[in-house]
């Protein structure tokens, strides 16, 4: 049954309902995380860089072997369909996350007998809304981040370049970051004892005038990550790419992240230490939102903030 004002999703050349969008269980993005995903979103209910992620979605397809049968231009087509559908169903001051997921599929031809015609990768294309509400406190006080005990995995295992479905990785690092502080968010250390990145967000620290961004070969390099070292070359900010561990940390300036919904989000504290005097966001940190706030002609820093804050007593 179809639901009225009910999201649609694309799945394997259909367009459903979100509720009708249904994948066998034996599917191995169900059995084993063995999927591959990127996720845009839009401002002001534009798509916003759809090409760039696009190709970093086909290029952790091609890491993984799996071929959706479709072209980048044809996975942009229905993207921008299923967000034409869906943008009525959202006010004028809200927005999108915009996500194509595949799978390899069923491949067992023993395990496709309860699903014939499951033949190839599966391949969705859905949206849901920005979490605008829930975010408003972190662009007021700063993100107060954590250092778990658990490494991100290393590149000569499974490369992090690659948008997995598979994150029990990060999970694992955010659910003992959660139990010392609902709130926070967790920044892993690399192989090396260097601070690398949290569960879809890059990180950036400011020391001395100098932005810094830890190396791509230890992260998921990200598009907002690109944007703001293009944003900040284009403003005379010195950018180096390089390793940084806790003790660079605790004499680095300011602290931020980066990710498809967050734009930048300041960042107050690590480990309990505060960056400066904990005001947030610093001078080159807003200097660059205002800079994002600039390309993408939206104002999506007041589209966060517009929303009250309500304080969650600690007990």
């Amino acid at each position: 049954m179809t639901l009225l004002n009910q999201r649609v999703v694309y799945l394997n050349g259909n367009i459903v309902p979100e509720s009708e969008a249904l994948l066998p269980f034996r599917d191995r993005g169900v059995k084993y995380g063995d999927a591959v995903f990127d996720t845009t979103r839009t401002f002001g209910h534009r798509i916003f860089k759809l090409r760039e992620h696009l190709e970093r979605l086909y290029r952790s397809l091609r890491y993984l072997r799996i071929d959706p049968g479709l072209s980048i231009e044809e996975m942009a087509a229905i993207t921008e369909d299923i967000v034409a559908r869906n943008l009525p169903l959202i006010g004028a001051d809200e927005d999108y996350w915009i996500s194509q997921r595949i799978t390899r599929g069923i491949i067992d031809p023993n395990e496709r007998s309860a699903w014939p015609d499951q033949i190839g990768p599966t391949v969705i294309v859905e949206c849901l809304p920005l979490p605008l509400s829930t975010r408003a406190k972190l662009y007021r006080d700063g993100i107060d981040a954590i250092v778990p005990a658990t490494r991100r995995t290393a590149p000569d295992m499974m490369s992090p370049r690659a948008k997995t479905h598979n994150y029990l990785n990060l999970i694992l690092a955010d659910l003992e970051v959660q139990a010392q502080n609902p709130e926070a968010f967790a920044v892993l250390l690399d192989e090396n004892g260097n601070l690398c990145e949290g569960r879809g967000s890059n990180i950036f620290m400011v020391s001395g005038g100098v932005l810094m961004t830890p190396r791509e070969r230890y992260v998921l390099p990200g598009v907002s990550r690109q944007t703001v070292i293009e944003l900040a070359i284009a403003a005379g900010i010195p950018v180096e790419e390089k390793d940084f561990d806790l003790f660079d940390a605790s004499n680095g300036d300011e602290f931020f992240v980066t990710s498809t919904s967050f734009c930048i989000c300041p960042v107050r504290s690590l480990n309990g230490a505060l960056f400066g005097d904990g005001s947030v966001p610093g001078p080159i940190t807003r200097q660059l939102m205002l800079a994002y706030v600039d390309l993408v002609d939206f104002d999506w820093i007041s589209q966060y903030t517009r929303y009250p804050v309500v304080d969650t007593p600690r007990l």
